[in-house]
């Protein structure tokens, strides 16, 4: 258990990389690393999550808009009903959600349903990353608010159900629905992401015990990783690292759901 731990402790470092070079990945990571190498029970490893990715990222939203590379505007506009969706989400409608759930004759175990939703998310993510959509120019302002909210409130309810941040969803939409610059989208995607998942971590908080010890370890670890994550953006090209890691995406999702589903 040692050793699986401290391959655990090592692969967050790899969390805060991805977050510092592409603005996404964290939770698509953290999740699976806590669940199947530091044995957090599924539920509790996506708050844990959340801490893990809004804390990380908040480190590097910082940075990013010292150096002028966030959209305040979007911020507020995506931000603000996707943090009131994942509060609720985690707060109100997770744990409604039974112990099994009946799909007409068969019981699925809680845990099990929330992994391969997660698997599925993840597929989604790769797809996006592998082959990115243009964007599409945008007429003016009334759209890009429109679109903004909107998405901020779906990416919110899904980031709350799986303890993911989003950012491998808030990129591509940002980048699509109001043609910014994948550089600005990567930087305001952390600060988003900071803020709905910091928030979504506040309301596990009353009915999840946390191991404080383990998680500010990993969290501390994942800071690290952001600052090399963020100073290699400098020699990778944007292209190359997206499809790379689409590729490594969906292999963690096939993965997943061949452990949760046929083993």
């Amino acid at each position: 258990m040692e050793n699986l731990a401290f391959i655990g402790y090592g692969l967050a470092l790899l969390i805060g990389i991805s977050l510092g070079l592409i603005g996404s990945g964290g939770s698509i990571l953290t999740v699976p690393i806590l669940v199947y190498i530091m044995k957090v029970e599924p539920f509790v490893a996506t708050a844990y999550s959340l801490f893990i990715v809004g804390s990380t990222a908040l480190i590097g939203g910082i940075k990013n808009y010292i150096d002028k590379k966030v959209d305040l505007k979007a911020v507020v506009l995506f931000g603000i009903p996707s943090l009131i969706a994942v509060f609720i989400t985690r707060a109100y409608l997770l744990p409604l959600i039974p112990p099994f759930i009946s799909i007409g004759a068969w019981n699925i175990d809680k845990n099990m349903a929330l992994m391969v939703l997660f698997a599925l998310v993840m597929f989604t993510s790769a797809t996006k990353m592998i082959k990115p959509a243009k964007a599409s120019k945008i007429q003016n302002d009334n759209p890009r608010v429109f679109n903004l909210v909107i998405q901020g409130i779906l990416i919110g309810l899904l980031a709350g159900t799986v303890g993911a941040g989003g950012g491998f969803l808030i990129i591509p939409a940002l980048v699509l629905f109001t043609n910014m610059p994948m550089r600005m989208a990567v930087g305001t995607s952390l600060c988003i992401v900071a803020v709905q998942s910091l928030i979504g971590f506040l309301g596990d908080l009353s009915h999840t015990l946390i191991d404080w010890t383990l998680l500010l370890t990993f969290s501390g670890i994942s800071i690290i990783g952001i600052f090399i994550g963020i100073y290699l953006t400098r020699f990778v090209p944007d292209n190359n690292l997206k499809k790379g890691f689409g590729y490594f995406v969906l292999t963690m999702a096939i993965y997943i759901l061949i452990k949760e589903v046929f083993l």
